[in-house]
């Protein structure tokens, strides 16, 4: 079973490029962030003429979130649990019995500022919900954009950018108590070197210059990780003429 995650920053701008690499690719899920489309708008012919069911959750000009699967989607939710969130961040359902939960982490701006204090409040209510969910579901994958790096492996210039948003102490501290639940970061699973990175920044020739972040996870349930072959990220849809700032991630996982 092939999981993937992306953040296509637009997916009307996008979706030619996400189809093609749906073709090459033939991922068995696929969860898309940051479609920045209202629910009427999403392009669902398009996706079921792939070989795609989908679900999707998402509000105009900002954040969103899609999955897409080969096999149908079953117990659909976009809610965190406690309370409804304007912002549409997450997207939870069960594709051949596996629990794929899509989220788009907040971004937060600055260290310090109301963007940054929501991130936190986000995370937190994701982490208990993500309990509650573990209890429910062994084989569980939990993927996305973070807009967290893990560890200094995942940052171009982590002396530099020491204490910045994205990978401060409070961030980086509010990622591994979701890991502590038991999730494992499959990526680490299958590469330990420093330079790999799923985000860059349009500015400045970051791509070029191989300067970037890695914020796109994909963190599985102990049953999933026992399981994962591989993860990788496909760096050549970064390539492209008017690419997204992220690259997909991949993990294969046995039946």
């Amino acid at each position: 079973m092939k999981i993937a995650t992306w953040n296509v920053n637009s997916l009307k701008v996008r979706l030619p490029q996400v189809l093609d690499w749906l073709a090459a690719q033939r991922p068995d899920v696929l969860c898309l962030q940051e479609t920045k489309l209202a629910d009427g708008q999403f392009p669902v012919a398009a996706i079921e003429a792939a070989g795609y069911h989908v679900a999707f959750s998402g509000q105009s000009t900002y954040n969103g979130v899609a999955t897409l699967a080969r096999l149908p989607l079953h117990d659909v939710e976009t809610e965190l649990g406690n309370g409804e969130d304007p912002q549409r961040r997450l997207l939870a359902a069960t594709v051949n019995g596996v629990r794929v939960v899509n989220v788009y982490v907040p971004n937060g701006q600055a260290v310090g500022s109301d963007k940054y204090a929501y991130k936190l409040q986000w995370l937190a209510r994701l982490r208990d919900y993500l309990g509650e969910a573990l209890r429910r579901h062994e084989r569980l994958v939990l993927l996305g954009d973070f807009n967290i790096a893990p560890d200094d492996r995942d940052v171009y210039d982590p002396a530099g950018l020491a204490g910045q948003v994205l990978l401060s102490d409070a961030e980086r501290a509010a990622l591994r108590e979701i890991l502590d639940l038991g999730l494992t970061d499959a990526f680490r699973l299958r590469h330990t070197e420093d330079g790999l990175y799923s985000w860059w920044d349009y500015r400045a020739f970051m791509f070029r210059r191989k300067l970037g972040l890695r914020i796109d996870l994909i963190l599985a349930s102990p049953a999933m990780a026992a399981a994962c072959l591989d993860c990788a990220i496909d760096v050549e849809p970064r390539r492209h003429e008017r690419p997204s700032d992220h690259a997909p991630v991949w993990a294969s996982f046995e039946p």
